[in-house]
């Protein structure tokens, strides 16, 4: 199927606003832009019964909780996308906001520290120590211990399943549910959907090149499962997995690879692919139909997966 022809239109007003790709750009000016292609759609603005700014996790982590009804609710331990070098809490803010509402979840969206300032394995100590502080902490959040969920978009993503494969190696804490949003799980540059969608689909090989560069130029270390969790020699014994991916998207084939290999090791997984969309996509729901619905129903899937 074609890319989506409401995508199709932000993707070229991107190109003619800035035609540069983020391989051309410096960090600073990558991190003003907010990402890959300036594209004009953000999730709306919606109201939730509460939010927690400035939570202090550790020396070097803060988040902020978005908490959608009163009462005790399962949590999310979210982490926003971005490469590992862009992204924050600000961007991010209505996506969580959305997530909240649709997976009656408090979401717990985490500022962990970006690369190249903080390099590898920094973005995955915080991700794990902010699983923790939220296990430790459930009752400061009017969460439940047991219900706990850790998820996350794009490179985000693949800090939630490196997260839940640590807790499982560490003995806790324990997780019961993972959201893997377009994930970033391998550094093959030379799957199908690269050569497909690799350029002209917003993330390109050359940005994520880029990213990769920046987060982790050692290439010998790359193979490691807490930077490409799809090459962990044992997926079994990890929590229920959510996995979305979009079509068009060259990081879709190391998405759907990490379903497989979690299914093949006796994982409950919920596989959710997209047709027509590209990376990122849900982040456009003010303007793209599927990316509401995919919200809509990836929120559904994880309440009934924490039920």
């Amino acid at each position: 199927m074609p890319v989506d022809p409401v995508v199709a239109e932000l993707l070229a007003a991107a190109t003619a606003a800035d035609p540069r790709g983020i391989d051309e750009l410096t960090v600073e000016e990558a991190r003003e832009r907010g990402g890959s292609a300036p594209v004009n759609a953000i999730v709306p603005f919606e109201e939730v019964t509460q939010v927690i700014r400035a939570i202090r996790v550790n020396e070097h982590v803060t988040a902020c909780a978005y908490r959608p009804v009163r009462g005790t609710l399962p949590l999310l331990v979210y982490f926003h996308g971005g490469g590992w070098v862009v992204g924050s809490l600000a961007i991010s803010e209505n996506f969580c906001r959305a997530l909240a509402n649709a997976s009656r979840c408090v979401v717990l969206s985490v500022d962990y520290r970006l690369a190249p300032e903080h390099r590898y394995p920094a973005a995955v100590d915080d991700a794990y120590a902010a699983t923790e502080w939220a296990f430790e902490h459930a009752d400061v959040l009017d969460a439940d211990p047991t219900r706990i969920a850790v998820g996350g978009s794009s490179a985000g993503g693949g800090l939630a399943a490196v997260t839940a494969l640590r807790a499982r190696q560490r003995g806790g804490p324990p997780i019961a549910a993972q959201l893997l949003h377009v994930p970033v799980t391998d550094h093959d540059f030379t799957r199908a959907s690269y050569r497909a969608y690799g350029s002209g689909h917003g993330l390109t090989l050359a940005g994520m090149r880029w990213f990769w560069g920046h987060y982790l130029p050692e290439a010998a270390l790359r193979d490691e499962p807490d930077a490409s969790p799809v090459r962990a020699r044992d997926l079994s014994r990890l929590p229920p997995a959510i996995v979305v991916t979009a079509e068009c998207d060259p990081l879709r084939d190391e998405g759907r690879a990490y379903a497989d290999g979690l299914r093949a090791a006796g994982v409950p997984v919920t596989y959710l692919e997209y047709a027509g969309m590209v990376h990122g996509f849900m982040g456009w729901s003010s303007k793209v139909p599927t990316a509401r619905r995919a919200i809509d129903e990836v929120g559904a899937k994880l309440r009934e997966v924490l039920a």
